[in-house]
């Protein structure tokens, strides 16, 4: 049982039920590696999120009509769970250290824990700007076990949260969304579009590797590390917020951010924005002497099957990580003095030599010379010599309007990352409305999400009931 504030009011969470759910099929026992890149994660959760608004059939009638609507909901998504981890196996297993100790997947059909409860608040109270109260331990569940944990929450309203936590080191968005679309879509008794591929060796590393001196620069092994610090007593902290911005002002940003006459990315030039944003705040810190990084999460599946329709086949359906974090690394006073347009370029730069089937076989290649030490990005460990470092990823895959179980589409979708390490995150997603805003899920320090709110509100908009259609 958890309690969350909206709207300045505290809410019960009370569960009702834990089981878990295993696939349909009897699965055969077995050993599942980690590929190099798997290995690059850390044993960090993510969370995500879908809100349904109290379907139509179920509008009308006393509360008892709305308790039988949930639990015809609840049997729907635990059916279709069940029959959708037949393929996505691996969300049914453990992970297991080896005899080297180095993860692995025990793909044992284990199962996953499923988590009934009900929310005592209405959808439209649900004070979605604030997830560190509404939603982080009370909507989201924590994954004790296994590799993914579920919880269907039903509010006081009729509506529905579903929510998933699963083991990043299992999976990336891009595997996450995969799943979350084959969900729905044997929930609706559809054939699922992207059967998972499981097969490691499209991961494999040269023999003879070839590693390039920048990796150096980007990863390191984790024994090389210091251990951290306790932070200062009066130290700021990291908390989460979620926004929305409009199309109009992407736009806009672009334009402002395009100026040298080469059009950049929406997201590059967002990513310059926030920079400048991060490093404004550092100044006021007097930390201007200070360096700060930017790193943007490239997907490499369309990069390592470069030329190459079969492969490019193979890895649209692969399940796992195939991810990298190029970072830029810049003075704080540079950053903050230089124009919109310069440090959009900078972005540019350093994406540049990341995009490429080169820079991805080269990090299969690092991971395998330092094994079995794992290795980790460097800017996720930010030390306390350094400015601030911040990660943006590109959400914009966010199957949001795909993940119909059969009751509509979400009204609203979200990924939940608060994680614990010393660089800020920042994760942008299509907005459900369609009409080509964003929505951005920010886990920044607070001080600079302060200097962002009172200077940027024209920009970042606190994400409201009412943006979102729930009145």
């Amino acid at each position: 049982m958890g309690t969350g504030r909206s709207e300045g009011s505290e809410y019960i969470v009370r569960v009702s039920k834990r089981e878990m759910v295993a696939a349909l099929l009897p699965l055969q026992e077995h050993w599942l590696p980690l590929s190099n890149l798997d290995l690059l994660l850390p044993p960090v959760d993510v969370g995500v999120f879908f809100c349904y608004k109290k379907p139509a059939a179920t509008r009308s009638g006393d509360d008892a009509d709305n308790l039988c609507g949930f639990e015809s909901m609840v049997r729907v998504l635990k059916r279709s769970l069940a029959q959708a981890l037949v393929s996505h196996y691996a969300f049914a297993g453990e992970v297991v250290p080896n005899l080297v100790g180095e993860p692995e997947i025990l793909c044992n059909n284990g199962g996953v824990c499923f988590v009934e409860a009900f929310a005592e608040v209405d959808l439209k109270d649900l004070n979605l700007y604030n997830p560190d109260e509404t939603i982080e331990g009370k909507l989201v569940p924590q994954r004790k076990h296994g590799v993914l944990a579920v919880q269907a929450t039903q509010l006081k309203c009729g509506g529905l949260v579903v929510a998933c936590t699963f083991d990043h080191r299992i999976a990336d968005a891009y595997s996450a969304n995969m799943f979350l679309v084959s969900w729905a879509e044997m929930a609706q008794s559809k054939p699922i579009t992207v059967m998972p591929s499981f097969r490691r060796s499209l991961l494999n590393p040269r023999h003879p590797g070839s590693i390039h001196p920048s990796f150096d620069d980007m990863y390191v092994p984790i024994t090389t590390l210091a251990p951290p610090k306790d932070p200062e007593p009066d130290a700021d902290y990291l908390i989460s917020r979620i926004y929305y911005i409009t199309a109009d002002q992407l736009n806009r940003l672009q334009s402002l951010a395009s100026t040298s006459g080469c059009r950049r990315t929406k997201l590059q030039c967002f990513s310059a924005f926030l920079w400048k944003m991060i490093a404004k705040c550092a100044i006021i810190k007097n930390m201007d002497k200070k360096v700060t990084k930017l790193g943007i999460v490239v997907d490499g599946r369309t990069r390592l099957s470069e030329g190459d329709k079969h492969k490019a086949s193979l890895m649209g359906s692969y399940f796992g990580n195939v991810l990298s974090i190029p970072y830029g690394a810049k003075q704080v006073s540079e950053i903050n003095e230089k124009p919109l347009d310069w440090v959009a370029d900078e972005v540019h730069k350093l994406l540049e030599g990341a995009v490429t089937k080169e820079h991805f076989l080269g990090l299969i290649d690092w991971v395998e010379a330092h094994r079995p030490v794992p290795g980790l990005a460097k800017i996720y460990y930010n030390g306390s010599e350094d400015g601030p470092a911040l990660v943006v990823s590109s959400g914009q895959q966010f199957p949001v309007s795909k993940v119909d179980f059969g009751w509509g589409k979400p009204a609203f979708g979200s990924y939940h990352f608060p994680w614990e390490g010393d660089a800020g995150y920042v994760m942008p997603m299509p907005s459900p409305a369609g009409n080509g805003d964003w929505v951005v899920y920010m886990h920044l320090f607070k001080g600079q999400l302060e200097l962002i709110e009172a200077e940027a509100a024209q920009v970042f908009r606190p994400l409201t009931s009412n943006y979102l259609g729930f009145d």
